[in-house]
């Protein structure tokens, strides 16, 4: 089955995802976790990118990132990150074979509430798997920052965001009942991102209809399914 065609124009926001080969753990001790992040903040600063969100789970990476017309393309953000990390943990372990799984999977999002939910979906990704049952006590996570104002290496904090409050103190608790919410009433956003080339508005698509040809959920390729025959 040939693979659906990337979609990754510049000066874009996505969501990427990026797995461990066979769901293999990627991340095996502190050190693990505290290299790819400063493998994140290198590449920043080659690829003038944003980094607005992101969660280190035990065998797969969520990032949300925005590309900008100075800097360097999504393939090359993720080519040099990805492979950067590779030798990394290869070196570290004697790993011998395939790494990461396949390609890693992008989803243009909208800069708008969106991306809010976006953020929120990719912070929750312990509670939805049992880890914890608050984001906060799940340490390899860009929620504090937004949650608490926790300062790290690598997250900028967007606009949308921003936005919520002009107040510091008030902004934080919004955004804290906002993800609280999403698990309440969401179920922390199980499945929200599955299938996706695409996660915004109807305008948003619209307008990158006009130079795309893009579908919000990507549909499977091959053979339509044949009619079954009624019993005679």
């Amino acid at each position: 089955m040939p693979r659906t065609a990337r979609l990754a124009p510049q000066e874009n926001t996505y969501h990427i995802l990026t797995r461990g080969n066979n769901r293999q753990v990627i991340f095996k001790d502190e050190d693990d976790y505290e290299r790819y992040i400063a493998i994140l903040k290198q590449y920043k600063e080659k690829y003038r990118f944003s980094l607005y969100h992101y969660i280190l789970m035990g065998n797969h990476v969520h990032l949300v990132v925005e590309t900008t017309a100075r800097g360097g393309s999504l393939a090359e953000i993720m080519k040099g990150i990805n492979l950067s990390y590779a030798q990394y943990y290869k070196k570290k372990y004697r790993h011998v074979g395939h790494f990461w799984q396949d390609r890693y999977k992008s989803i243009i999002i909208s800069n708008d509430e969106y991306l809010l939910a976006c953020g929120s979906y990719v912070e929750l990704n312990p509670v939805r798997a049992k880890i914890v049952e608050d984001p906060k006590d799940y340490r390899w996570s860009s929620y504090p920052v937004y949650a608490y104002g926790h300062r790290d290496a690598v997250t900028d904090v967007h606009e949308i965001y921003r936005a919520l409050s002009g107040e510091e103190g008030r902004r934080k608790k919004k955004y804290r009942e906002f993800v609280r919410g999403m698990m309440e009433t969401k179920k922390a956003l199980k499945g929200e991102m599955e299938k996706r080339q695409v996660y915004g508005n109807e305008d948003f698509i619209r307008e990158l209809n006009k130079s795309y040809t893009v579908s919000p959920v990507i549909k499977p390729v091959g053979r339509p399914k044949t009619a079954q025959k009624k019993n005679n």
